[in-house]
């Protein structure tokens, strides 16, 4: 049997540790906490369960505090947790089984992370596969007769394990702040394709007003100074027409609105444009882009603003046309809608 230690990073999760390290603690070998500058019980809490306690100077770099962690550990594989997360009896057992019969090849498990949506969460799918379990020290070997070369890509295994993901609260001012910190300085490093969606993600699924504005400035810095792909423009022009929409700036709202219309459209552009002929009292105009938002497009940052908001939009404003019973067929649709996806 293999040997694990959990290796967490955690910060005020008074809350939620005991919870989670209650569904983890017998299966684990040994339990390293990592806290990154709580000013509530979280040591004392992790001190029920471990005394493999250490403090870490937060410096707004998650990376560097998981890899902190990871120095730490002892055992055969890491397991790598947040406080938010609970496994529960079903899948304790599951975790246990694969803990009896991991074949020591295997270098990495993913786990389904699962309630993506149920908590409003940065995330367009319930359900993903996660890389959770690594091993910790990795053997490198020759492949190849002639020519031969070194094997660099980890051997992967997708387990059943599913991970209930069930915040309290939202991380959402936490997250932007260090995204506006990092790559809103004027000497900014080059921010990955990758960070550039789950930014614009966070803003559309859980962003307010004053996070859009805030970080418009940092989009145009990106959008001026680097060659970005077709994609990453996308992401950028939906954020900046929303920002530019909420401070009535209208030459810009339409400079990155049309920018994305004529590339390649998306339903959170679409929505945009909706919204501003809504606000002007031009309903058939609005009706128009929200049928685009909920039929015509896809969504790239928020799934609901192709599905059920795009749908409640088009009953919105034909409502207020006077078209009451076309209304209710769409009012209908979004509600089948948000019981499709509830389901999946």
């Amino acid at each position: 049997m293999i040997t694990i230690s959990l290796c967490m990073i955690v910060k005020n999760e008074e809350a939620l540790l005991a919870r989670c390290l209650d569904s983890l603690k017998d299966l684990m070998d040994e339990i390293i906490i990592v806290d990154t500058g709580s000013c509530d019980r979280t040591k004392e809490i992790a001190a029920n369960y471990t005394d493999r306690i250490y403090d870490y100077v937060w410096n707004d770099d998650f990376s560097a505090a998981r890899n902190f962690s990871f120095s730490k550990a002892g055992m055969d594989y890491i397991y790598c947790a947040d406080a938010d997360e609970v496994l529960d009896e079903e899948n304790r057992a599951r975790f246990l089984d694969l803990k009896k019969a991991l074949l020591p090849e295997i270098e990495i498990v993913q786990m389904k992370y699962a309630g993506q949506l149920t908590y409003n969460t940065a995330y367009n799918y319930d359900v993903e596969y996660r890389p959770k379990l690594y091993k910790r020290l990795r053997s490198f070997t020759f492949d190849g007769p002639v020519h031969e070369t070194v094997v660099t890509e980890p051997v992967v295994y997708d387990s059943d394990i599913r991970i209930l993901h069930k915040p309290h609260g939202s991380h959402t001012d936490r997250d932007l702040a260090v995204f506006r910190k990092i790559y809103g300085a004027p000497d900014a490093p080059h921010m990955p394709g990758r960070l550039l969606s789950m930014y614009a993600k966070e803003l559309f699924i859980s962003g307010t007003d004053t996070h859009f504005i805030d970080a418009a400035p940092v989009m145009e810095s990106i959008l001026l100074k680097e060659d970005r792909s077709a994609e990453d423009v996308l992401l950028i022009s939906c954020v900046l027409s929303r920002a530019y929409r909420i401070k009535k700036d209208i030459a810009s709202f339409f400079k990155y609105a049309m920018k994305a219309v004529v590339s390649e459209s998306c339903s959170e552009i679409c929505m945009e444009l909706g919204a501003y002929y809504e606000e002007a009292g031009d309903f058939n105009e609005a009706h128009i882009w929200y049928y685009n938002a909920a039929f015509e497009t896809k969504p790239v940052c928020n799934i609901h603003l192709g599905g059920d908001t795009a749908l409640l939009a088009l009953a919105r404003v034909l409502e207020a046309a006077g078209f009451s019973e076309q209304a209710a067929l769409y009012r209908s649709q979004a509600e089948e809608w948000t019981a499709e996806s509830a389901s999946v």
